[in-house]
Order: structure tokens, then C-alpha cells, then sequence
């Protein structure tokens, strides 16, 4: 699962913390400004009766996401569009290997469910970019580097970027979540697509459209 889909219910709801939605947030954030550091459920456990509440909640939040992602990768709609779309990609881009169109299969099911959300659930994107806006970003780096044990101080940047640029916003366009598609396989060094992606893109969202609530845990 990606961003807008670990906070969505609890964005509808309106009964969470905005330190809750970005502790949904943080494991995924970690893979972009430091991936050696991982925050777990396990580790964010102790914390949960934490006197600080700010703290208790992110603590819960990062749990919220773990559990999440467990339950979103056994589900037999996750599995059987990202395979689905692994073979398609792999055939379009003549990969000889499954690892680039193996990795585009998985994310490209989540990406996509974010895009719609964003469709289906109108001013979802803007609720969650308020509640991240008001998040103290210093903070949450702080916390987390005590929860994780690691580096995790550039979060205080990173944070602050994330909500500036909003490229969640981006999903909503074919020709822009390409684009932040190849950043991603630019970051794990992965080649680049041309415009074989951007072809595909409408009938994927459909596929991921039509099984969102199957995708989405409760």
C-alpha cells in the first residue's frame, strides 16, 4: 500500500491524529531519505503507552502501517493484478529477467490504488496534505531515530519537501505518474521506461478501479 491508502479510512472517519497519518507514512519515507533504516512494528510497540501522546500516536501509526501492508500483500486481488501486470510489462519492455517488470507489477497496483482513492473520495488528497502540513516535521525525525534506532534526521527536510510538492497529486495524470515511476527505478537502479508505461497506464487503473474495495482493509 502507498501513502494516501494507509490513511484514507482514517482520514474519512477524521478520528486520528495528524502524528497518527504520518506515522502511516513513515516506513515509506525511510526508503526515500535513508533505506538502511527501518522503522517496525516491533520497535515502535514499546512506545504505544508513551506519556507523550505525540509519540504514542506516530508509535501506533507506524504499527497501523505494518499491519496494514501484511494483510494488503495476502490478499488475492494484490496478487493476481501484480502479476497480471508484471506480464504485461515484461512483455512490452523485453525484460529478460523479472526483477524491473516484477517490481513495476507491485507498486504500480499501489500507486494506482492511491490515484483511486484520490478519484473516488473528492478532497481526500487536500485533507491529507493539511494534516501532514501541520505535522512538526523536526519531531518526527527526532522520534524516529529514537524509535528506529538508526539516522533518520533528514526526515526534518524531507517532510516539509513532501508536502510542498505533493506528488501524490501527480497520479492523477498518465504522463506525470510515469514520470514518478522512473524516479523510483531511478532509486532503487532500475533502467527508465520510455512511453510504454503511459500506454498501459488506462487499463491498469481500470483493473485497480474495479477492485479497489477488495484492495482496501477495513
Amino acid at each position: 500500500m502507498n501513502y494516501l491508502a494507509h490513511a484514507h479510512r482514517f482520514l474519512i472517519t477524521g478520528n486520528e491524529s495528524a502524528n497518527f497519518i504520518a506515522g502511516t507514512a513513515v516506513p515509506d519515507w525511510l526508503n526515500v531519505v535513508n533505506r538502511k533504516v527501518r522503522c517496525r512494528a516491533r520497535q515502535a510497540e514499546p512506545f504505544v503507552g508513551h506519556e507523550n501522546a505525540r509519540l504514542a500516536d506516530l508509535a501506533r501509526g507506524i504499527i497501523q502501517h505494518h499491519a496494514d501492508d501484511a494483510w494488503f500483500h495476502s490478499t488475492r486481488a494484490f496478487t493476481e493484478l501484480s502479476i497480471d501486470f508484471s506480464l504485461q510489462l515484461r512483455e512490452r519492455l523485453g525484460d529478460i529477467s523479472d526483477l524491473r517488470s516484477g517490481f513495476l507489477g507491485h507498486i504500480m497496483v499501489e500507486l494506482l490504488m492511491d490515484r483511486a482513492l484520490a478519484e473516488r473520495e473528492v478532497g481526500l488528497l487536500d485533507r491529507y496534505y493539511e494534516m501532514m502540513q501541520s505535522v512538526d516535521a523536526p519531531f518526527v525525525a527526532d522520534a524516529v531515530c529514537e524509535l528506529s534506532g538508526g539516522r533518520a534526521e533528514s526526515l526534518a527536510q524531507w517532510i516539509p519537501r513532501f508536502c510542498e510538492v505533493q506528488f501524490l497529486r501527480d497520479y492523477l495524470d498518465d504522463s506525470l505518474l510515469a514520470f514518478r515511476v522512473n524516479q523510483v527505478l531511478a532509486r532503487v537502479r532500475l533502467d527508465p521506461l520510455t512511453g510504454e508505461l503511459v500506454e498501459l497506464l488506462p487499463a491498469m487503473f481500470a483493473s485497480v478501479a474495479g477492485r479497489l474495495d477488495e484492495l482496501l482493509p477495513t
